[in-house]
């Protein structure tokens, strides 16, 4: 049976937007209804270029009755100011990474949410992908054993080296660990469940860089967050896991994710992409073996996510992306700070479920 169609605004008009507006491509159950941004210009130019039947102000589309889940594309800055006025709406929303750029306000979306009986949800939707949903039943299956230990490597000389408007990856809420990290931890408590405890150290020892990218080639921008962050993570299973994130690093020659297991080791992809490669090497094997993907997606298909998030609300289920995760990672990457700050361990006050496996076998744009 046709599921009806969810009909979607979004609120940013970035660059990330056009990847989302692209998703009732391959989820018949979007339907693109409006865009908004600060700038209408740029949402009047999205909203041409993808078809979108209107481009209207942010309060123009949280007025909009027939909008029924808004997609938040904001800075990290805006993030929880938007999510909070769309949830007052009366609508569900699901936002970009990070959740909030606070503890607080995140406990405020969620809260919010629950009173209204609406649902939050939260990027990144790549845990989703071929590649890591492949990885997910290799470690279910037992292929390596018991996980024992992980590291999770992202590298980076800095988006000032090419993203038009980098600033605020340089404020607090973003940086490495905020940018890039929920990417990996999601990733991580996907393939091994919530997390315990955790120590870090962080540092920023450029206080001031500069853009070389267009159109602000030369401006000099402000450090105000840590650009290099270290951290360990204790698993609640068990697990000990090494996170570094660092926008200092020219070139690096380490994996993205390995997970180490009694039997054997898994070479996990990108955790920012959808697909492979995924390869395994069990204990006596003399050389990698590459696995052939399992599930669908393993192109770009952010809005992935969102379309669980829509056929979710529809059924009753859990959608997978969801809020608690979102805020797990949040409190992990905070947590890994203040670490790193108050010199000690931090037990985390949060948990969350293990997102539930995507099934096997479903036609592509199905997820129920």
């Amino acid at each position: 049976m046709t599921k009806p169609k969810t009909r979607v605004g979004i609120i940013g008009a970035g660059v990330i937007s056009g990847i989302y507006l692209e998703a009732p491509k391959k989820f018949n159950i979007l339907e693109m209804a409006a865009i908004a941004d600060i700038d209408i210009s740029r949402a009047k130019a999205k909203a041409e270029q993808y078809g979108v039947p209107k481009a209207c102000s942010v309060e123009e589309l949280l007025a909009d009755p027939e909008i029924d889940l808004v997609i938040n594309l904001t800075i990290p800055a805006a993030h929880a100011g938007v999510s909070l006025a769309a949830l007052e709406a009366g609508k569900s929303v699901y936002s970009e990474k990070p959740l909030a750029t606070t503890r607080e306000d995140a406990v405020r979306i969620l809260s919010l949410a629950k009173e209204k009986g609406l649902r939050v949800g939260c990027a990144p939707d790549t845990f989703l992908g071929a590649g890591l949903q492949t990885c997910r039943k290799l470690i279910d299956d037992g292929w390596i054993g018991q996980p024992l230990a992980a590291s999770a490597f992202m590298l980076g000389a800095g988006p000032e080296k090419w993203h038009p408007d980098p600033e605020f990856f340089f404020q607090p809420g973003a940086g490495p660990l905020f940018d890039m990290g929920p990417y990996y931890l999601t990733a991580l408590i996907n393939l091994l469940g919530p997390i315990g405890r955790v120590s870090g150290s962080a540092q920023a020892v450029r206080t001031e860089r500069t853009i070389t990218s267009q159109p602000k080639f030369g401006t000099v921008l402000k450090v105000n967050t840590p650009s290099h962050v270290a951290g360990v993570l204790d698993f609640e299973g068990g697990v000990v896991g090494t996170l570094i994130t660092s926008f200092d690093a020219w070139h690096h020659a380490l994996p993205p994710i390995e997970i180490y297991g009694t039997e054997g080791t898994l070479s996990v992809p990108d955790p920012n992409t959808f697909g492979g490669p995924v390869k395994i090497r069990r204990a006596g094997a003399e050389a990698w073996s590459e696995i052939p993907l399992t599930f669908n997606y393993a192109t770009n298909s952010r809005g992935l996510g969102v379309a669980d998030m829509a056929f979710a609300i529809q059924s009753g289920r859990a959608h997978r992306a969801s809020g608690d995760l979102a805020y797990h990672v949040l409190d992990t990457m905070q947590s890994i700070l203040d670490a790193s700050t108050q010199e000690r361990h931090i037990r985390l006050s949060s948990q969350c479920k293990r997102p539930e496996p995507l099934p096997l076998g479903f036609p592509l744009g199905v997820l129920d």
